[in-house]
This record gives C-alpha cells, structure tokens and sequence, in this order.
C-alpha cells in the first residue's frame, strides 16, 4: 500500500466520494417528499424529536457491530438472575452463584440479606440505581457519586453480568430480535461468543522469542496449527461450541428478522490462548453457515493488547491463509489521544488492513494519527471495505465525538460506512438512536442516510443470494416508509395553515 497520496489525488478521492444515490426503490414522489421533509428536520438548529420519529420509523437495514452481551439491557440481565437461582451482593452488585451462600441468605429474614433476588433487587430503589450505574453507563452523566472513568465503567460492566450473560441464549436472543422488528431492523450479526481455547507455556516462549521474525514466526504457527488440526479433544471443543451457536439461534430467522453469528478472540490473553482461540474461531466459521465471521475483542490500550498487536495481526494472516473463505472483521483502531503513547496511534488500522486482511473495520477512532491515514482511506475505498461507525460507544468510551470524529474524513474521502450500536445494552441506546445523532451532528443528504441503511445488507458477510433477499424486503419496506412519511408531511403541512 503506497504510504503517500499527492494533494491532486486526495482532491479526486474526495470529490468521488460525494454522496451517491441510494441504493434502491427507483426515485419518487414519496422519496422526494421524504427527502424534503427530512431536510427540514436538520436545518439549522436539528429538531431531535422530530429526527427521532422520523428514524424510529425508518427502516434499518442491519446492525453490523453488534456485541450479544453487551446489547441486553440490566433489566433482562437481572431477570435472569432469578431464572438461574443465582442472587445479587448489594454490597459488591457481583452476582453469587454459589449454591450454599444463596441457601444461606435465603433463609435469613428479608431485612437481613445482602444477596437478593431480582423482585428484592427491584423493591429496593437504592440498590437498583447502585445496580444499574455498575451494570450499564446509566446516570454516568448526569449524577454526582465517585465514578470510575468511562472507559474502566465500560469494560468492567461485563464482569458483573456475566455469570448469566453466558446462559440463558435463546431467551437473550429472542429479546433482541423483538427489540429489533420493533425498531424497524431487518438483520443483527452479532458477535456472540468466543471460541475455544488451549494454553501451551512452550508456544508463550516461542512468540516472545520470535516476535521480529516473521519465518520463524510462521513455522511456529504452522507447527502449532498442525498438532491442534488432529487434537480430537480441541475438535469436540469446537464442535460443542457450534453446537451451542446452533441451539441458541433455534426460531430466531423469519420473515421479519435474520440474525447471524460472529465469534470472536479475546486479545487480552497469552500468545498460545489467543492462537487456539483464533483457530476454532475460524474452524467454527467453516463448519457452520450461521458463523459467518471472526473477529477479535478487548480494551485495545491495555498493556497485553498493545505489546501483541502485531503478533495478533500475524496470527491472522497465517490463518486466512488456511482458511481464505472465512470472512473477517476487526476491532482496530479504538484508540483516542492520550490512551496510549503516540507511537501506539500510528499503525493498527493499517495492519489490521494490510497484514491480517480485515474485510472491515470496527471503529477505525485513530485514523487521523496513523502514519498511512491517506493510503488507509485509498484502500478502503478502492478494495471496498467499510468502517463500522458506532457514535455513542466512541463518545462514552473514548471521549470521540463531534468534529472530532473520523466520520468526517471517513465521508470526505469516499470510505464506505455503516451505523452501529456496538453494546446498546450497556450504554443504553437503539440503533434508531445512532441514525439520530448521525444527522443531527454531520447533517448528511437523505440520500446518504438511506444508502448508509442499505450499506448494512451490503457489507454483511452473507451469501450473494441471502443479501438480495433481504435487499428486496428493504425496498419494499423503504416504499411503505417514505409513502407514510409523505402522508405525515402533508398532514402537517395542512395542520400549519389553519
């Protein structure tokens, strides 16, 4: 990849990059009065309200960056405690999952427990909010108690919840499926669960010793690659954790609604764990059709994500290689200054591009610091791969936002996108909500908003056949939005000259 654009070429990217028609329904008298009407919501001053009717009715392709236990809400969550026989400290808010301890509070009075069932949890308006201000990002605004920063707040959340996070999947499921036809989305790929992983102590060793070679690197993997291929226990590990894919998403694909699965690596692990976990993750994705990707997760600014990012990156490249029909998303990037030093701005769009071959990018926050950002956007644009732009997660999270947001070089240079929630259940909002706050802060043309719904079933990694499917039902959708929004805007109008 060139590492340097001249001015000229960086004017022509940009003025290709200019907002296209929508992909879809042909032109019309609806989809010009919506258009019209949608313009009147984002002059001047934004009408938010307005804008929020107007998106919760619009339909939205898909949810392309989407994490399954970060998108159920504390309510659903705390339910499930009861379905497990588990209770709740209301002096740590860790769930207790230990049989004798919850016998034991159990039998004391009401007054006297400090582990309380959800009915209990609820009775209780003070543990509640205590609750839901460590189980979500609720109140973190707008109250004044000791609070940790965003970013810990965030992470932190999944450990409290996670003891009924990992159960209860088809109800989970279930429940965001509902919460999806509601709100007009016809598709979620979510990235569901990890895959299995082995620890080996001698692979640790080796990856340390062979970090700056990339050949002895590569033998290393491929030797590593070859004794887990033929290790039956791995191989029933991965066939047990397809299974459970399998089982959970029983009943979820109708007429309505499609959801598919990614699974995911947890970066914040030893060399050998990341390297198993990376390997099932794409042997799953080759023995099932509801896996349709691999990705890779965790804080990327702590220590053990920052000093084996490019191990990572290799650990990718050797395994798309093994398996080159296993489609491929990535965290990289979510970085903001100040996170890390500034050298560590500088380079994991690129490799996550450029080494590991990522067909799209989750987040991409510090574009504008990466040592080849003009060659980034060359890249992505030309070869086709698109960002995933989640605006609430980037400005809880990393404090990114505004004109601050790489969206806006992103648009400017032709790199495709979409709109995603991220962890809608921990920082509490709807995919409805990201489209609000898309066209209030960057006021783009209705046209770009619909193309950026449309984008969600084109970069879906689905098959060619599945994708005209759901590009079909979104037109017919889009015709039955833009007739009723017409109506609504005409129906005001009138209401305006009496």
């Amino acid at each position: 990849m060139s590492k340097h654009l001249t001015a000229g070429a960086m004017l022509a990217l940009a003025v290709a990059a200019q907002p296209a028609l929508a992909k879809g329904p042909a032109s019309s008298v609806n989809e010009s009065a919506t258009a019209k009407h949608y313009a009147s919501l984002i002059a001047g001053e934004p009408k938010l309200a307005e804008l929020t009717l107007f998106f919760t009715q619009m339909p939205k392709g898909g949810d392309l960056h989407h994490h399954y236990s970060g998108a159920i809400y504390v309510e659903q969550y705390v339910d499930f405690v009861d379905k497990q026989g588990y209770c709740v400290n209301k002096q740590t808010y860790q769930i207790e999952t230990k049989k004798e301890v919850i016998a034991y509070e159990r039998a004391k009075p009401v007054a006297e427990r400090t582990c309380l069932s959800s009915a209990e949890i609820y009775a209780d308006d003070h543990t509640w909010r205590e609750l839901l201000q460590r189980w979500s990002n609720k109140d973190f605004g707008n109250h004044g108690a000791l609070q940790p920063p965003p970013d810990r707040l965030f992470f932190q959340t999944f450990g409290f919840f996670g003891p009924v996070s990992n159960s209860n999947f088809r109800e989970g499921l279930q429940e965001l499926k509902k919460r999806a036809i509601a709100e007009n989305v016809g598709y979620i790929e979510t990235m569901f669960k990890s895959a299995p992983a082995l620890p080996n102590t001698d692979f640790d060793k080796q990856a340390a010793a062979n970090a700056g070679n990339d050949a002895a690197l590569d033998a290393q993997l491929a030797a590593a690659w070859a004794a887990l291929d033929k290790d039956e226990n791995f191989n029933k590990s991965i066939d047990k954790f397809v299974g459970t894919v399998v089982d959970a998403s029983e009943g979820i694909d109708d007429e309505r609604f499609t959801m598919r699965y990614q699974t995911y690596v947890f970066r914040l692990m030893s060399p050998s764990l990341v390297f198993s976990s990376m390997m099932a993750a794409f042997k799953s994705a080759v023995a099932n059709d509801k896996i349709v990707g691999v990705n890779i997760v965790g804080q990327e600014s702590s220590h053990i994500a920052m000093r084996d990012y490019a191990l990572h990156m290799k650990m990718f490249r050797f395994l798309r290689a093994k398996y080159p029909d296993v489609k491929v998303a990535m965290h990289a990037g979510e970085l903001a200054m100040g996170d890390v030093p500034p050298e560590g701005l500088k380079f994991h769009i690129d490799q996550a591009l450029v080494v590991a071959g990522a067909q799209r990018i989750g987040h991409g926050l510090d574009l504008a610091h990466e040592t080849n950002a003009p060659a980034i956007m060359q890249k992505m644009r030309e070869d086709d791969i698109p960002v995933e732009i989640n605006l609430t997660s980037n400005a809880f999270i990393s404090g990114i936002e505004g004109t601050n947001h790489p969206i806006n070089l992103y648009r400017k240079y032709g790199v495709p996108y979409v709109i995603s929630t991220d962890d809608a259940g921990v920082t509490r909002h709807t995919l409805s909500n990201e489209y609000v706050l898309f066209a209030s802060r960057y006021k783009p043309g209705y046209a770009e908003v619909k193309k950026a719904s449309y984008n969600s079933i084109r970069y879906a990694f689905l098959s060619v056949a599945e994708k005209q499917r759901l590009t079909r039902q979104l037109d017919a959708r889009f015709a039955q939005f833009e007739a009723r929004i017409a109506g609504l805007s005409k129906s005001a109008s009138a209401a305006g000259k009496r």
